[in-house]
């Protein structure tokens, strides 16, 4: 991830992810960008073709050619980013979050640079897409889907039932181990972004499942358990891996009939969170919390209200009746 970087770069993203504690990917997309705004910027100053941008080196640029940012030129990358590279607004926005991250850091913690340069730049604006969830039946159709003919049909309906029940992301379900859950099975803890474990309190549907699930665990597996605290194994006796998981859902999918609709396991989430929200009165600060966000307006995009919802609003108003 490092490789071809200067030093400056390095020491940021080293920041980010050793004392900020974030997550290998979220680090990863800070390098692409940095790198990509940096390359852009050389090629630039030098007067090349962008064409040449994506080959260029930047392991040679030192603190003068970073210091040397000016507001324009991040200005002139938006603007390139948008016309040449043709990358929407959201891409846009997420690329300067993270020249924003990156100049803040040299201003406030190296003393790098006397001034920001991102600091007033607007972001892109952007339309916030609704997620895309099933509906309260599609959901019970897809947990029938799986076969009870199926060898791993106990922990494939163990799978489906978590996902849509506690909206947990597929690297949390995939790293749930046995000492996770409680004796009595009324809570487990996973751990979610930025290696940052919550509390998942388990329903009625959730306990049934893993009870039925763990009862036939270890005979489901035919081969050596080589990861005997891994919740959920592979055939192979190892920790169910995320494709593994991908696969079973996508199969379940196309079983239940809304195979090609564009569903996924973050779907699942989605779903979940949008049934609690919807279905289940729960209020958005409690919602915040299942899901592991940091932010409330993150959870908000969650909370799109039903058809029903807004029909039931009107009909409750008092002047509803009234000829």
């Amino acid at each position: 991830m490092y490789e071809g970087l200067p030093q400056e770069i390095i020491q940021f993203l080293s920041y980010k992810e050793t004392v900020q504690n974030r997550s290998p990917l979220t680090v990863a997309e800070y390098a692409s960008d940095l790198r990509t705004f940096f390359r852009y910027l050389k090629a630039k100053r030098n007067k090349l073709k962008m064409e040449e941008v994506d080959e260029l080196s930047i392991d040679d640029i030192g603190r003068d050619f970073i210091a040397g940012v000016t507001e324009t030129e991040i200005f002139e990358f938006l603007l390139y980013l948008a016309y040449d590279r043709k990358n929407n607004p959201r891409t846009r926005a997420r690329k300067l979050s993270s020249l924003r991250a990156f100049f803040k850091y040299h201003t406030h913690k190296t003393r790098l640079l006397d001034k920001d340069p991102a600091e007033y730049i607007d972001t892109p604006q952007f339309h916030t897409m609704l997620p895309k969830y099933l509906s309260l039946d599609e959901s019970i159709d897809l947990i029938d889907s799986v076969s009870k003919t199926s060898h791993s049909y106990a922990r494939d309906h163990a799978i489906l039932t978590l996902f849509l029940n506690c909206g947990m992301r597929l690297s949390e379900l995939v790293g749930i181990n046995l000492s996770d859950i409680a004796s009595d099975m009324s809570k487990l803890v996973v751990t979610g972004k930025g290696a940052k474990m919550r509390t998942i309190y388990l329903n009625t549907a959730c306990r049934s499942a893993l009870k039925d699930y763990l009862e036939v665990r270890q005979s489901s597996v035919n081969v050596r358990i080589t990861e005997p605290n891994a919740l959920f194994l592979s055939n192979r006796g190892k920790r169910i891996s995320n494709k593994t998981v991908q696969w079973m859902v996508k199969k379940q999918l196309a079983q239940s009939g809304l195979g090609g609709k564009g569903y996924s396991t973050h779907k699942l989430r989605h779903t979940a969170a949008t049934l609690m929200y919807n279905e289940g009165n729960v209020d958005v600060r409690a919602l915040k919390d299942i899901l592991g966000h940091e932010q409330l307006t993150t959870t908000q995009i969650y909370t799109h209200v039903s058809d029903q919802k807004l029909k039931d609003a009107m009909e409750a108003n008092p002047l509803a009746k009234k000829k």
